[in-house]
């Protein structure tokens, strides 16, 4: 299912959508698996596939650490996507957004990673430290290949860039709920003045992400008129309590995944007349994609050079 026709039908049954985020190989790839499969089954309507990198500068401890664990285990990209293959053999039908590093990419070659995960079964691609004023030469093969560059709009982000984001963006908005990195705690008002603006300008769907770890959190944001939330490092709390049988936590993580999503439901079906009157708003524009032009460089066509596991120097850290 891809995300147009995922959140065509969320909107239709009235709930908001619960993305699920998991850094694949913490602590090792059959749990994973598992975990993913867990999550879908307990509530989560998209899944943020993780690529591991060693140094994820928008994440906190909670994923710097799961990538970490990943990494000494000996998890790689190429490991990743035959992961995503897996969950497709093992019927996962939920859409599936592919959230790595540009250094990973990067190093194995754009247009090959693109139509690696493409080929895998995943739907769409989030890069946090991609901007997007140095996304622009990448639009085109990702749009060429079938899949959607999910943009991450900060709570600081000024109204001429926001726009400029809202006019390339697809798939759906990617807000980041607070000023910090990912576990942080998130306090539901802060993140109804930034979602009003990006809610006005957007024409299509908007998660709020980062900091997202209770029923309440959902409900409250989703009524506010988000179209879904993002958990992700509250999940990896709750497993790796048990690092030496994280099998034993998942029960724990599939009540928080059916709360969150009942806060999800609850939310929108609770939005008050004011929210309600844009709420049509994310499924007339899943009708309107962005065309984009191709352009080729070295990095697109795979010449940047380099082993596809490995990672290359870090870059500069991403302008939201």
């Amino acid at each position: 299912m891809d995300l147009e026709e995922k959140f065509r039908e969320l909107n239709r049954r009235r709930e908001g959508a619960h993305m699920a985020h998991v850094y694949y190989g913490d602590p090792n790839e059959e749990f994973s698996i598992e975990l993913i499969e867990t999550l879908a089954k307990s509530g989560a309507d998209i899944v943020e596939f993780g690529i591991p990198f060693s140094d994820p500068i928008a994440d906190g401890i909670t994923f710097q650490a799961a990538c970490e664990r990943a990494l000494r285990g000996g998890v790689t990209p190429a490991k990743c996507i035959r992961g995503i293959e897996k969950l497709r053999e093992d019927g996962l039908e939920a859409p599936i957004v592919v959230t790595t590093y540009f250094n990973i990419p990067y190093a194995i070659g754009f247009r090959r990673f693109l139509g690696e995960i493409k080929s895998a079964g995943a739907q769409g691609i989030l890069i946090p430290d991609l901007p997007m004023e140095e996304a622009e030469p990448f639009l085109g093969a990702i749009r060429e290949e079938g899949l959607h560059l999910i943009f991450q709009v900060a709570p600081t982000t000024h109204r001429e860039r926001l726009e400029r984001i809202l006019a390339k963006a697809s798939g759906f908005i990617y807000l980041i709920g607070l000023e910090g990195v990912t576990g942080s705690r998130l306090r539901g008002k802060e993140v109804i003045k930034p979602l009003g603006a990006v809610k006005r300008g957007a024409a299509i769907p908007v998660i709020v992400g980062f900091g997202i770890s209770k029923r309440e959190h959902a409900e409250t944001i989703v009524s506010a008129g988000a179209d879904g939330v993002a958990v992700g490092s509250a999940y990896a709390r709750i497993y790796s309590e048990d690092l030496e049988c994280p099998w034993r936590k998942l029960s724990e993580v599939a009540r928080l995944a059916s709360e969150i999503k009942k806060g999800c439901v609850e939310g929108y079906r609770g939005r008050d007349t004011l929210n309600n009157q844009g709420e049509e708003a994310p499924q007339a524009a899943l009708q309107r994609l962005p065309v984009y032009q191709v352009r080729r460089n070295s990095i697109l066509d795979g010449k940047a050079g380099g082993d596809e596991d490995r990672h290359l120097p870090i870059r500069s850290p991403p302008r939201l």
